[in-house]
């Protein structure tokens, strides 16, 4: 028994280690603005769904199909694609285009929440490790869909605030690489394979702003 669980866990282990993101990753000062504890605080204690069921059927018919050779899983496609349309219309913020968030996945971890960057960034978003302890969780709870999604979308609608909605450059300080175009470019392309379904929601949404690439 104590040999099978050895197995289990060393199983896991190695497919995290062996999950390296497509981008690089954030590099050890990312994410640490002082401002960002009560931006992420606020979206894991709010993480009710705010979607319209029109748009959010419309959403699945879209992105599903991209998503089954990267999420062999069904329900896990079905969650992951809820917890990235919920958090884009998050009520009371500004609006997130879905496909942005997204590329963003895509990039950083290719779909895979077990992925854990060489500078200790974990799951689907790659939020550094620090982020749970100061919300009073545990680290592990990053490889979680859930709040990995709601921390990585706080963080990013942060420094996109920050940068007056300037893509490429709150893309770079999520990264940590501000003034360096290799990461952004690369999201801001991914972005057009995922982007089908970014205009749901303007209508209703409080503070329909488009971002701007560059």
């Amino acid at each position: 028994m104590m040999r099978s669980a050895s197995f289990a866990l060393a199983w896991v282990v190695s497919l995290m280690l062996a999950a390296a993101p497509l981008a690089a990753a954030p590099t050890a000062g990312a994410q640490r603005d002082p401002e960002l504890k009560a931006v992420v605080g606020k979206a894991i204690q709010q993480a009710e769904c705010f979607t319209d069921h029109y748009d959010s059927a419309v959403w699945y018919k879209m992105m599903e199909p991209k998503l089954r050779k990267r999420i062999k899983d069904r329900d896990e496609r079905m969650e992951l694609l809820k917890l990235v349309f919920c958090e884009a219309h998050r009520k009371g913020e500004v609006r997130l285009p879905p496909g942005l968030v997204m590329a963003v996945i895509h990039v950083e971890s290719g779909f895979n929440r077990w992925a854990v960057s060489s500078a200790g960034a974990v799951g689907l978003m790659q939020v550094m490790p620090f982020w749970p302890e100061q919300m009073g969780m545990k680290r592990y709870e990053l490889s979680r869909m859930s709040p990995n999604i709601q921390m990585g979308c706080a963080i990013l609608r942060h420094y996109l605030k920050r940068e007056n909605y300037n893509v490429a450059r709150a893309l770079q300080r999520y990264n940590g690489s501000l003034g360096r175009r290799d990461y952004s470019d690369m999201i801001i392309s991914s972005w057009s394979r995922w982007n089908g379904a970014d205009d749901l929601g303007l209508a209703k949404s409080a503070q329909p702003l488009r971002p701007k690439a560059y």
